[in-house]
């Protein structure tokens, strides 16, 4: 049976993914910070587990590892994030920056360097890190968002410093842009309800080789420059 860890699962694109997964009949670990208020995700049909986690926890991650390792584990997906403080220049709350930085960029690293012999144990040995057409140099136009874009500009140089470090091992580590979606973070004049963009994650998932090693992708599958 394949399977798929979950960061931010009792939620948004998180709770989709969980919904996804399992109705293909994977085993799916569900990562909360509060599993008190994932009831959706507790009451789900399927293999899912919920588990209490605070990505931020370093002692936390270490000790779910821990509760793992024996259990080969085919794909991290890093969904876990925030977008922090809507200000714009002159407004910067750099006290915020820290904690949205620790939740976005550190967090992911964490995941991959703690769950790396799971991941090595599974047949897949891919990671999904979640972020962000705002986190895209390139595609910046319209500036503002600094500490959003920031901290998703960070995770893509994260994902692509994993595909180089773990390309010798076979995985395959890529950053996913999930759409403007119609989440609490995106608000309900998104452009794409949640079910869409996974359905479109999921299909790049099921279609990536090594050869996707370090790509920024869409939720529809076109690359993103960095």
């Amino acid at each position: 049976m394949p399977t798929v860890l979950i960061t931010g699962a009792n939620r948004g694109l998180g709770l989709e993914f969980v919904r996804s997964f399992a109705a293909d009949g994977w085993r799916v670990h569900a990562c909360a910070r509060n599993v008190e208020k994932a009831k959706v995700v507790r009451s789900m049909e399927g293999d899912v587990i919920c588990h209490k986690l605070d990505v931020t926890d370093g002692l936390k991650v270490a000790s779910l590892a821990r509760e793992l390792a024996e259990e080969p584990l085919d794909i991290l997906i890093n969904n876990a994030g925030v977008y922090g403080p809507r200000t714009g220049f002159g407004e910067t709350d750099f006290q915020e920056w820290g904690t949205v930085l620790q939740i976005n960029t550190v967090a992911p690293l964490r995941m991959a360097e703690r769950f790396i012999g799971t991941l090595e144990k599974g047949e897949r040995k891919t990671i999904v890190n979640i972020s962000s057409r705002m986190g895209s140099i390139a595609s910046n136009d319209s500036g503002g968002s600094y500490i959003y874009r920031s901290s998703k500009a960070a995770l893509n140089m994260v994902t692509k410093g994993l595909s180089v470090d773990l390309e010798p091992k076979g995985f395959t580590v890529i950053s996913f842009h999930p759409g403007w979606v119609q989440t609490d973070m995106g608000g309900e004049s998104a452009d794409i309800p949640a079910d869409t963009s996974i359905a479109g994650m999921r299909k790049v998932i099921e279609g990536l080789s090594t050869a996707d090693n370090g790509k920024f992708f869409n939720y529809d599958g076109s690359e993103i420059p960095w």
